[in-house]
């Protein structure tokens, strides 16, 4: 785990289930839009992160092998594991952002009765669902590989700390 400006990445690896992402860390943005969360999804989709749907998240461990996914909690509170079984669990709060790089499992524990999240992608790309034993994840690892790095952070655009984590500057 490291930390800049509030953020924090946590990479997690392959448990022979779910694949995550070998090389890209998930990135956490604590109350990052703290008083605006209603204004999520105008903040992801003015920084290029599109394709933007509100709703819950799945109670069973999912993950998207063809990009990259932006959630933003704009109600409530959730207890979300990250990074399938082996993962890690977040208790994430009205105005938290989260970005999982392709291939990070993630799944809904609890969540709270007001309990609402944006989701976005980079340059509104579609996005697939995978689970586990679906007998895609050879085909997944390989479109994991494959994704390209976003243009944009969804939370502070061309300028946001995202690019340098992921790139490596």
């Amino acid at each position: 785990m490291s930390e800049t400006h509030g953020t924090q990445t946590f990479l997690f690896e392959d448990d022979g289930i779910i694949p995550n992402n070998p090389k890209l860390p998930v990135v956490l943005y604590p109350s990052a839009l703290q008083g605006k969360s209603e204004w999520s999804e105008s903040v992801f989709n003015g920084n290029g992160w599109r394709n933007s749907w509100e709703n819950g998240v799945f109670d069973y461990h999912h993950y998207h092998s063809n990009t990259h996914e932006v959630l933003g909690v704009t109600r409530g509170s959730i207890l979300i594991q990250i990074g399938g079984n082996e993962g890690r669990s977040f208790d994430l709060q009205a105005g938290d952002v989260i970005v999982l790089p392709a291939g990070t499992g993630h799944k809904r524990i609890t969540a709270s009765p007001d309990f609402r999240i944006v989701g976005a992608y980079p340059n509104g790309r579609d996005y697939n669902t995978r689970i586990e034993h679906d007998g895609k994840r050879e085909q997944s690892i390989g479109e994991i590989a494959e994704v390209p790095l976003p243009d944009t952070d969804p939370v502070f655009g061309k300028e946001g700390i995202l690019l340098r984590y992921w790139s490596g500057r």
